[in-house]
């Protein structure tokens, strides 16, 4: 009886003991589940963390190395205009690879650094070098020679690059520069290239950016420009230079000539002169015997003789006449006329001019006008001279005007001068001829002249005589409808007119 109870107890306590445990492994079981739940979704959660924070570490090695780039694309930029500066405030081409110092291959980012320029021969000539020993620069120039294809490709104004050459072209700057990135690009003129310029790092260092390209590219067309207004400097500075020796040389030969010429003119003045003088005597003979036989103290003279000997003495005046103006002109020039000057009323002047030829105009019935105006102070000059002038000119006038003709003569006050015109109705004087007028013995080619005989002196002595007056003279023409002497007399001969 004892041991049924007994054996009861423990089979009730098993079989709680049982649940109990039932109970528990379904409750670790459970929290084992939540614990596995919980680990995958922290795993998860650590990956994203773990790809953020790669993706973090990669965005800022990114940004760091944008930064870099700008930092060195910045200090490029600040290079080149420091360098732009620099060589465009001198026209030495020396003076310009001068100022291309290290400095700025180091700001610009490269280790080496070489620039070459072609001379006259279209050798290349290193200017600059950086990181090349003297050996590796004779062996550049001697390797670039030999690439006929990259030089020529220079020249058409290619540039090459680490990061866009074909494979053969970088093979060959590598083996020649020694470099693994790089720039070489032409540096071009206006009409051509002027050299190349190369820029490069060794492996170790970055690749070549598009940046770099940008910068090396300004670089070598700011050195082309310096270049170029250098040598344009040169060149006008040599030109310049011979211009000077060759004016110089000019001014030097004119001078001598205008010695010569008034040598010459002084000799011509002097020959012509002492000619005249002798002339005088015999042409003053051949007048008195002329008039002397015309008047028959020496017995009569037919009337065919007497003709004849009107034609001597006509001729003997004139060249009496010509004589005379020889003397004058040559007088004038040599400075031996002493002129009288004084104050004189130009309107009385050219009224003793109007009745001294007066006969003439009657001759040919041509009317006869004068406009002066008011207010025209005394000129200071020589009266008989000026007197010359307007007889000169008006005679002139008359020759060449044809019948019931006008002459007009005016006088104007300019503000240092008086203006004078003489003008006609004649048959005037073509453009050809109207620089020529006032030169000695020359006449104009035309029907009047041919009929009627005179000495081309009077303009040119005209001309002499306002010459020493301070005053200018010209003509204008127009042929069938008059001629027009113009001439200036200042008030005061000391104070020339220009205009």
């Amino acid at each position: 009886m004892t041991t049924f109870p007994l054996l009861l107890a423990v089979g009730v306590f098993t079989i709680i003991l049982g649940t109990v445990l039932i109970l528990l492994l379904v409750s670790k079981t459970e929290q084992l589940s939540r614990l596995q739940t919980s680990l995958r979704e922290m795993t998860k959660s650590f990956n994203d963390l773990d790809e953020q924070a790669k993706l973090i570490v990669r965005t800022d090695l990114e940004l760091n190395k944008a930064q870099e780039e700008l930092d060195k694309r910045l200090n490029g930029l600040d290079a080149l205009q420091k360098t732009s500066r620099l060589i465009s405030t001198t026209l030495d081409e020396e003076e310009i690879f001068k100022r291309l110092d290290q400095s700025l291959i180091v700001d610009l980012g490269f280790e080496k650094n070489l620039i070459c320029v072609y001379d006259k021969d279209q050798a290349l000539q290193c200017r600059l070098n950086v990181g090349f020993s003297p050996e590796d620069v004779q062996f550049v120039v001697t390797s670039l020679e030999k690439e006929r294809s990259l030089t020529q490709a220079l020249k058409e104004g290619h540039a090459f690059t680490s990061a866009a050459s074909s494979k053969q072209a970088k093979e060959s700057i590598i083996r020649i520069f020694d470099v693994e990135h790089f720039v070489l690009t032409p540096i071009l003129t206006q009409n051509n290239i002027s050299g190349i310029l190369f820029v490069g790092n060794r492996s170790n260092a970055s690749a070549i950016t598009e940046g770099d390209e940008e910068l090396v590219s300004v670089l070598a067309n700011q050195i082309g420009q310096a270049l170029e207004n250098a040598r344009l400097f040169e060149q006008a500075y040599v030109a310049s230079q011979v211009l000077e020796s060759k004016v110089q040389e000019r001014t030097k030969q004119l001078a001598l000539a205008l010695e010569e010429v008034k040598e010459i003119n002084k000799m011509k003045s002097e020959f012509i002169s002492a000619v005249s003088h002798e002339l005088r005597t015999p042409l003053t003979s051949i007048k008195g015997y002329a008039s002397l036989l015309i008047t028959g103290k020496l017995g009569a003279v037919p009337e065919t003789v007497k003709e004849r000997l009107e034609k001597i003495n006509a001729h003997s005046d004139n060249l009496v006449k010509m004589i005379n103006n020889l003397l004058d002109i040559a007088r004038i020039e040599s400075g031996r006329v002493e002129m009288k000057m004084e104050k004189c009323d130009i309107a009385a002047i050219i009224e003793t001019a109007h009745d001294l030829l007066t006969p003439q105009m009657r001759e040919k019935n041509l009317q006869w006008k004068t406009d002066i105006s008011e207010g025209i102070p005394a000129l200071v000059l020589d009266k008989h001279q000026v007197e010359r002038i307007f007889i000169n000119l008006v005679g002139n006038a008359i020759k060449f005007t044809p019948e019931n003709g006008t002459i007009t003569v005016r006088v104007r006050h300019d503000p240092r001068a008086a203006a004078i015109e003489v003008s006609d109705t004649g048959i005037g004087v073509s453009k050809a001829d109207l620089n020529k007028l006032f030169d000695e013995f020359y006449r104009v080619d035309n029907e009047i002249n041919q009929s009627v005989k005179g000495t081309g002196l009077g303009l040119s002595l005209v001309k002499k005589i306002v010459d020493v007056h301070k005053g200018k003279i010209w003509v204008t023409s127009e042929l069938t409808r008059g001629t027009t002497f113009h001439f200036t007399l200042p008030f005061d001969p000391a104070a020339p007119v220009t205009g």
